[in-house]
């Protein structure tokens, strides 16, 4: 797998580099620093799998600039890790093409657990951005197929949604109840009642098959 890592920091690149190696430590990492080495590394022989990218380089576009690597590579993961927290900016960042979005602020954890989303076929957008007032922004699958009514037939309550949402932060159950003000052996129970309304078996399943119904 080649991993391209876009962004003008060098010292921000070197860092998701070196953290990466840890995950995926049998992959190929490349990076760049403006918008026109992020296409030309797109357009290449060898293009990346995955791409890590800001969208403050210098020749970047806009918003646009995820459409037109989209469309050089219309199945190549590309994810979004940018110092901005609006969550309009998420929005568009998604409509254009993107796969997730994670702001720099982002724990390890939460980073790790995005992309592997993401890789799976699932699209990551944080849970308060999700729910910022005013953004009507929603996390949508890439995979049409499936009626988008389906989340009707699941049925969560409040408190499993807010459990849910912490799982797709790639949160422990400790965090979870530390944050919902919950005891972890409560955690557990709200986990365990997801997986099977969800009908899946892991947390990863779960967050990808929340996604794939855009449950909130």
């Amino acid at each position: 797998m080649r991993i391209l890592i876009g962004d003008d920091h060098a010292l921000f690149r070197e860092g998701i580099n070196r953290l990466l190696e840890q995950i995926f430590s049998d992959a190929e990492y490349i990076q760049a620093a403006t918008f026109q080495e992020v296409v030309a590394q797109c357009s290449g022989t060898e293009p990346p799998d995955l791409i890590l990218t800001d969208l403050q380089m210098p020749g970047w576009p806009g918003f646009d600039g995820i459409r037109q690597i989209k469309a050089l590579l219309p199945k190549t993961a590309l994810v979004v890790v940018s110092a901005s927290e609006n969550g309009a900016d998420a929005r568009q960042a998604i409509d254009q093409g993107a796969g997730g979005f994670i702001p720099k602020s982002s724990s390890v954890q939460i980073m790790v657990s995005a992309l592997r989303l993401v890789l799976a076929g699932g699209v990551y957008v944080p849970h308060a951005m999700m729910n910022s007032s005013g953004s009507g922004l929603t996390s949508v699958p890439r995979d049409h197929s499936g009626s988008s009514d389906q989340s009707s037939h699941i049925s969560l309550t409040q408190r499993q949604r807010d459990v849910l949402g912490c799982l797709r932060e790639g949160k422990s159950n400790k965090q979870i109840a530390y944050e919902l003000g919950l005891s972890e052996g409560t955690v557990k129970i709200h986990v365990t009642a997801i997986f099977k309304s969800l009908g899946v078996k892991n947390r990863t399943q779960a967050v990808i098959s929340a996604s794939r119904h855009a449950m909130r």
